[in-house]
């Protein structure tokens, strides 16, 4: 409301000139409001143009944990030490929202809001209730996509549009179903642009917003004032779970990236397979950025990159300066992390660097990630604590597809067999393991040859890298 009174002054302000003129100039003739439009500023016909194509979603599905323990609310401790309490099943039902964007019945949404769903009801703002099909979960960017067939009554769709014409301050709608009360518009501005260190997705680049978002209005739409979706609203910081207005949405790029993936095919493990360019960067502090003559510490800082990848071929090289992806300007390590994730795969890359006090620019092809070295899985049957896991060697393939972190080589554990040995000891797919005692695993062979050594020890010591985190379990 405060925003509506804000712009209503303004608008009378402008509308209504001053009775009043300086300098002893002449006076302004006076005027008072003659029509309800003079009056009244309402987002109302914004509102009906995009809320019918916002659906409430609710989901149901089984959810199994363990009771009693007291690492159980421990991400890292808990799949080790929760085997010594009682399994239990419950049906735990959610709540989210989610926006029609295709006249096929396609919804977007957030990942969280549907992963694991058995059952996904999408409801539309007029009451039809629409079983829904989950086509495409995608965790990396927390965005999902869902469908629902009408049975051929026409949907009302809202029409997505490219983010990067947004401004700081920016009137904006957020529309969605907080808390289960039902259909609810809220009005804000846009109160940062590429905002980062929110650890909320892989790609930590958002939206940010005081339009009040709470639980429900999660992958509800972010509304600009011509009435097209900019972003999807997927969290909030909050110390008790309300809207302390400071909300996060995914931009639209990264919405259009997903559907154009989902459409050509372009699906991994995770979600949307996404393009390699074979390079790690970091941000550009100020003492580098003074440095080598930067006028502002803006860019990403090439870290490393891989042998006879997209960059090395390319001319890439460690210290150069990444400032601009075609015409985007990129001001940090997330946001070229961000741009590189929307790009089509096998599309032309125009990169322009900063280079010995010259500005450059590269041309790169955007391609999948390679699967180097091979997998060579084995899955291991000797007589040990792993048993029953089966193991992969790491590649950017490999990487990609599991979401694996802070782990470019060596081995990781791809799946394991319930009721196994390695399932006993809280093992799962995704899990590094680094060492067998003090000596360091590099492939799946190397691995094989180590618990032969081991297969006579009574004591196992194990380095488990789970989530960029390593943690050393003694195992007798």
């Amino acid at each position: 409301m405060r925003h509506i009174i804000a712009l209503l002054a303004c608008a009378v302000l402008l509308a209504v000139p001053s009775a009043y003129a300086q300098d002893g100039a002449a006076p302004l003739v006076s005027a008072v409001p003659i029509s309800a439009a003079q009056v009244k500023l309402s987002y109302a016909p914004i509102v009906k143009k995009v809320a019918p194509s916002v659906v409430n979603i609710y989901t149901k599905r089984v959810v199994t944990g363990r009771a009693g323990n007291p690492f159980i609310g421990d991400p890292f401790f808990a799949p080790f030490f929760g085997n010594m309490a009682p399994i239990r099943k419950r049906v735990e039902q959610s709540l989210g929202s989610g926006v029609i964007v295709d006249a096929s019945g396609l919804i977007v949404t957030n990942a969280h809001v549907i992963k694991d769903a058995q059952q996904i009801v999408a409801v539309l703002s007029n009451g039809h209730e629409y079983p829904a099909k989950s086509v495409l979960v995608d965790e990396p960017s927390d965005l999902g996509l869902l469908r629902i067939d009408a049975g051929g009554t026409p949907l009302p769709v809202a029409k997505l549009a490219p983010s990067d014409s947004l401004e700081v301050g920016d009137i904006v709608l957020a529309i969605g179903n907080p808390f289960g009360v039902g259909q609810t518009v809220t009005s804000g501005i846009i109160s940062a642009l590429a905002r980062s260190n929110t650890n909320v997705n892989d790609f930590d680049f958002f939206i940010q917003t005081d339009a009040a978002i709470n639980p429900g209005n999660s992958g509800g739409p972010l509304v600009a004032m011509d009435g097209t979706v900019i972003g999807i609203n997927s969290a909030i910081y909050s110390r008790n779970g309300g809207s302390l207005g400071i909300g996060f949405a995914v931009p639209s790029d990264m919405v259009m990236a997903v559907i154009a993936a989902e459409k050509s095919g372009q699906v991994s493990k995770r979600g949307v397979l996404r393009p390699w360019l074979g390079f790690t960067s970091q941000n550009v502090t100020a003492d580098i950025g003074a440095s080598i003559g930067l006028e502002k510490a803006v860019g990403a800082l090439v870290a490393d990159i891989a042998a006879d990848g997209p960059a090395d071929k390319a001319g890439l090289q460690r210290g150069d300066i990444i400032t601009a992806l075609d015409d985007r300007e990129i001001r940090d390590a997330d946001e070229l992390k961000f741009r590189i994730a929307t790009l089509p795969m096998g599309s032309k890359i125009t990169m322009h660097i900063h280079r010995d006090d010259k500005d450059q620019t590269l041309e790169f092809t955007a391609t999948p990630p390679p699967e180097k070295p091979t997998r060579d899985p084995v899955t291991l049957q000797d007589q040990s604590i792993l048993k029953g896991a089966t193991v992969i060697n790491v590649s950017p393939a490999v990487i990609e597809e599991m979401g694996i972190k802070s782990q470019d080589d060596g081995v990781v554990v791809f799946s394991v067999l319930d009721g196994s040995p390695a399932a006993r000891i809280g093992l799962q797919a995704g899990d590094g393991i680094i060492a067998i005692g003090d000596r360091r695993v590099s492939d799946t062979r190397k691995l094989q040859a180590l618990i032969k050594d081991a297969a006579s020890s009574q004591r196992w010591v194990l380095t488990i890298r789970r989530d960029g985190r390593d943690q050393t379990i003694i195992l007798r």
